[in-house]
């Protein structure tokens, strides 16, 4: 078993009178997380009960009217774990009469995020319920318990949980196919015309050759077909159900910088590596560069709190750098390096310094060289992937 560095944070959270709510894509461990707080609530001698909707007998039993559901979840315990919530009808209705009834039951639910369970979830139970985002392993959390996990691995295959449980490279193949064609099916299949399914794949495929550069939504639907309307609808799909995720340019509107560009990421790098069908080394790929950026993007993502934002930093001329970490509102920018000669300051970091005086801190992760330079009052880190992994902190 493989500890989530999220874990502690969620079993305080069931001393909390909010609906606990765990929202991410398919298989990236939200069942295990429930299974592990139940039966961190049965220890501390907590009546638990707990509902998976999709098995389909557990189903058919809430195939009942609302008063009768909302009856059987207040009987069941003191603690009630619900998975895959998505597929209760008129759910945010019912766990609002549960969490208003004043019978202090907490409830702890899971489930694929789509556009329509965020809408009523965001109207029905505003200041009832807590939102935790669910994402694949990250590379530290494996490595903290198979110590024999390498870097490498993770570049071709990401974290997806299930691969930590076969060595075979052709399994893991099969496993990250499985998980794709599971999410075509299940969570987009009844969101989109059936027709559409096709120019869907095509627009997946562009995003993933296309990650890490800066996209227009006028040029991917001349691409795949579809006007600039539907590929907005199914760019807003991808990241309520966390799959894939936009971030746009930083800008204190200074003349010659790009104020509404935007980049995306896939939330896995084996996800990515199935779609574009390459899992070479990192050595050998051309894109090895998109890979180390994702890779840092993905970390960045995973420690997000309420007062963070990610954003990048280009220029009409040229210049960039990789990722902005706005925290409070003040700019870390952060450059991503395969390699760098040791104390090198890249010349887009160097230009954004130069622009914005304030800045007091900024980090190049990298595959060699860890140290630091001083450029004005600005502390310039240097980390490599693996400490950047593990000790980064901001």
């Amino acid at each position: 078993m493989i500890k989530r560095n999220i874990l502690n944070g969620l079993r305080q959270e069931l001393t909390q009178p909010e609906i606990l709510i765990l929202l991410g894509p398919r298989q990236v461990g939200k069942t295990t997380l429930l299974k592990e707080l139940q039966d961190y609530a049965k220890k501390a001698e907590h009546k638990a009960a707990f509902f998976d909707l999709e098995q389909p007998q557990v189903l058919a039993d809430f195939n009942r009217s609302e008063k009768e559901i909302i009856d059987t979840i207040k009987r069941s315990g003191k603690v009630v774990f619900i998975d895959e919530f998505q597929y209760l009808k008129n759910v945010s209705k019912i766990l609002k009469a549960v969490f208003d009834s004043g019978e202090k039951i907490k409830i702890v639910c899971s489930g694929s995020s789509s556009l329509e369970i965020h809408k009523h979830l965001k109207e029905s139970l505003a200041g009832r319920r807590f939102l935790y985002r669910i994402y694949p392993l990250q590379y530290s959390e494996i490595k903290a318990s198979l110590s024999a996990f390498s870097l490498e691995e993770y570049f071709r295959f990401g974290g997806m949980p299930a691969l930590t449980h076969t060595d075979s490279q052709e399994r893991k193949q099969q496993i990250l196919n499985e998980l794709l064609g599971s999410y075509i099916l299940k969570d987009v299949k009844s969101l989109i015309k059936e027709e559409n399914i096709r120019a869907f794949n095509h627009l997946l495929y562009l995003l993933a050759d296309n990650q890490g550069s800066t996209i227009s939504v006028h040029s991917l639907a001349g691409e795949v077909g579809l006007s600039s309307k539907a590929v907005n609808r199914y760019l807003d799909i991808l990241e309520q159900t966390y799959v894939n995720f936009r971030i746009y340019s930083f800008s204190k509107n200074l003349g010659n910088e790009l104020k509404k560009s935007c980049k995306t990421y896939l939330y896995d790098l084996g996800i990515r590596n199935v779609i574009l069908k390459d899992f070479s080394g990192i050595r050998d790929r051309e894109d090895k560069g998109v890979l180390f950026e994702t890779f840092v993007f993905l970390h960045l993502q995973s420690m997000l709190s309420p007062n963070m934002e990610i954003k990048f930093w280009r220029t009409k001329d040229g210049g960039e750098v990789d990722f902005i970490l706005l925290k409070d509102r003040k700019p870390i920018p952060i450059e991503v390096k395969s390699q760098i000669a040791h104390g090198e300051i890249p010349s887009g970091l160097r230009r954004f310094l130069a622009r914005y005086k304030g800045v007091k801190q900024a980090y190049v992760i990298n595959d060699s060289y860890e140290g630091q330079s001083l450029v004005s009052a600005c502390k310039v880190k240097f980390l490599t992937f693996k400490t950047f992994a593990t000790d980064f902190q901001v």
